[in-house]
């Protein structure tokens, strides 16, 4: 009955342009209601372009459009689904955080935050007694050295990212890459996965360059005359390249590289071709529904943290469906069985990596209003899954689950 029922609630995700009233439950029995909490960073993520700034509820916003549908499914099966928040404050422990949501009834807890704090939450007491569900931090550590069995990653990692466009550019027979690396650790971590990718795949670094951020504030009246002098003068006399990478993570300088490099080369990475896990542009695979009905409820699009969010809310749906949301324990297990595979709008089902808790899953490829690709790339070939082609592979694996 389980599987019919789930099988429906499907269709009606991919067809129904509006929420269609099921009939009431089989049984007078009180609904079970799931609480999900949501813990966010308290800082807000930068961009150059105004236009590029996150929305306030950026993640939290795909979470909630992922209990709703939860909500629909939950009316047959008698579920509830409902969404507890905390938003850390600036120097608050993340253990803290946890255990407020934790004490609000929440055993399953999306976590938007740096990797210092997720690792902070899940090694607390509170971490103890609940699944965490790293929607935001892209760090291979937290897959590898640091891996937690009680952190399941939703988002896709650097080196993910990064072998989703490497395959393409290397499809494309562009093999020469210039690497730009701003003067940050998050931007250091963004290039080292950019040259572990052309390393793998066959392509090759002929220079790398840093750029300083040395602050000032480029959106003055001077602002645009100053880049249009400092990056041709900061990109020339560079060897014979294909594709200039950018790895600029703290969004200091890379979405000023398209069309001012000193010599007429695409920009990838960073800016120009990104690699990413959502994009409000796409529409294969059923995705004009979910957006629509994104766009609907809260009036803008729908980002990639927005669909790490909408993705892991369904995965807790799934667990649900299947008699697995009671426990953290039996939950986790569903996850890495053979059983659990969730539809997520990009193609093909998403499974779970069970040396180290990731999600496998296509890699976008966008220049900012459209897909361009989705990764892997045709002729990339794995013995058990492509998806495996993105990312670290068990042979690579440092994960120790603990």
């Amino acid at each position: 009955m389980t599987r019919w029922i789930r099988g429906l609630f499907g269709l009606i995700l991919l067809v129904a342009p509006a929420r269609a009233e099921p009939p009431a439950p089989e049984s007078d029995a009180p609904a079970q209601n799931i609480v999900i909490g949501y813990l966010r960073r308290a800082e807000n993520r930068t961009a150059i372009s105004r236009l590029a700034l996150p929305a306030e509820n950026d993640g939290q916003a795909g979470a909630e459009s992922g209990l709703d549908d939860n909500n629909v499914a939950g009316e047959f099966l008698g579920q509830t689904f409902s969404l507890v928040a905390h938003r850390l404050k600036p120097g608050e422990d993340a253990g803290a955080a946890l255990a407020d949501l934790e004490g609000r009834g929440a055993r399953f807890v999306l976590a938007d935050l740096s990797a210092e704090n997720l690792l902070k939450a899940a090694d607390s007491a509170a971490g103890a007694k609940t699944l965490l569900f790293n929607i935001g931090a892209a760090d291979e550590v937290l897959r590898e050295e640091f891996c937690r069995a009680n952190v399941i990653h939703v988002a896709p990692s650097r080196a993910m990212l990064a072998d989703g466009l490497t395959q393409y550019l290397l499809w494309k027979q562009w093999r020469k890459f210039l690497v730009v690396v701003g003067s940050h650790d998050a931007d250091r971590l963004w290039a080292e996965a950019l040259k572990r990718s052309a390393t793998r795949f066959g392509g090759k670094i002929v220079e790398e360059r840093m750029f300083a951020d040395a602050g000032g504030a480029r959106r003055a009246d001077s602002g645009v005359a100053l880049v249009q002098k400092q990056i041709p003068a900061f990109t020339q006399n560079a060897p014979a390249y294909d594709v200039m990478l950018a790895a600029d993570e703290s969004a200091v300088f890379g979405e000023y590289l398209p069309y001012r490099t000193w010599d007429a080369r695409p920009v990838a990475g960073s800016a120009g071709l990104v690699p990413t896990s959502w994009d409000p542009s796409y529409e294969q695979a059923g995705a004009t529904q979910l957006q629509q009905r994104f766009e609907r409820k809260f009036s803008r699009r729908m980002s990639a943290l927005d669909m790490n969010g909408w993705t892991a809310a369904r995965m807790i749906g799934e667990a649900a469906a299947h008699d697995a949301a009671g426990d953290i324990g039996a939950a986790r297990a569903y996850f890495l069985s053979k059983d659990f595979a969730l539809a997520a709008f990009k193609g093909q089902k998403l499974t779970l990596r069970d040396w180290n808790l990731q999600l496998r899953q296509p890699i976008l490829l966008s220049d900012g209003r459209n897909v361009v690709s989705v990764s892997p790339q045709e002729g990339f070939m794995h013995q058990f899954s492509e998806l495996d082609t993105l990312g670290l592979d068990r042979p690579e694996t440092k994960c120790r689950l603990k």
